[in-house]
């Protein structure tokens, strides 16, 4: 993973935390919407605007709903802060 991965995914971490009301959730590139508890479609919804907030991007419609992990998760908003 890059330095640039390790930010993303402890600033990453740090939404989840509040998203969530978790301080225990520790990221994982593994990690899935299955392995969160709480992780529904409206919690997705506002991790979503949460991230863009954060990260100061914008997700084109479907992208949030199409990554399959939390590594894929990371890829993009690096791909997206890299635009």
């Amino acid at each position: 993973m890059s330095p640039e991965n390790n930010t993303t995914k402890a600033r990453l971490e740090e939404i989840f935390h509040d998203v969530f009301g978790d301080e225990s959730i520790q990221l994982v590139e593994t990690m899935t919407a299955e392995d969160v508890d709480g992780w529904d479609s409206l919690q997705h919804i506002r991790l979503l605007l949460a991230i863009e907030n954060e990260f100061s991007i914008r997700f084109a419609i479907g992208e949030g709903t199409s990554l399959r992990n939390v590594g894929e998760l990371i890829e993009k908003i690096d791909a997206l802060q890299d635009q």
